[in-house]
């Protein structure tokens, strides 16, 4: 019997995949325990379809992640800091900071997107690697200067 799983079972495989079964465990566990539902035409048509509107969302959003990144490219950001003279700075900047700039400058992202290896303690010009999408990823110029 083909079933169309609706949640990924371990031994099968994942959400959305049409996998032939025995009867008795599509029957008796995979259906009752909505694991899975019959490959039927209407439940296949309806599987093509929700994988069609999950591809434009995808789509839709790699695009808004893209624009998003040109508008980061072109952006400099200027973080002031206390330091001595040997231009370390007193504390350190991290993605927070990064984060909290750039929602001053009207762009709100979130801080787990800005990929800091480690914090910044010296004054000078960083390339921020920032991640906006699984498949999208660019950089942001920072600038630390002193205070």
């Amino acid at each position: 019997m083909q079933v169309i799983l609706q949640e990924d079972v371990i031994s099968l495989g994942k959400v959305g995949d049409v996998v032939d079964v025995k009867d008795g465990y599509a029957r008796n566990y995979l259906i009752p325990n909505k694991k899975a539902v019959f490959a039927d035409s209407r439940n296949v048509k309806k599987l093509e379809h929700q994988k069609q509107v999950v591809a434009a969302k995808k789509q839709k959003m790699k695009k808004g992640a893209e624009a998003l990144l040109e508008k980061l490219k072109k952006m400099t950001i200027t973080i002031e800091r206390e330091s001595n003279e040997e231009e370390k700075i007193f504390g350190s900047v991290t993605n927070k900071d990064v984060a909290e700039m750039l929602r001053k400058e009207g762009v709100v992202i979130d801080r787990h997107l800005i990929q800091i290896d480690s914090p910044i303690k010296n004054i000078g010009v960083y390339d921020i690697p920032v991640k906006v999408h699984s498949e999208v990823t660019g950089t942001v110029k920072v600038w630390v200067v002193k205070k």
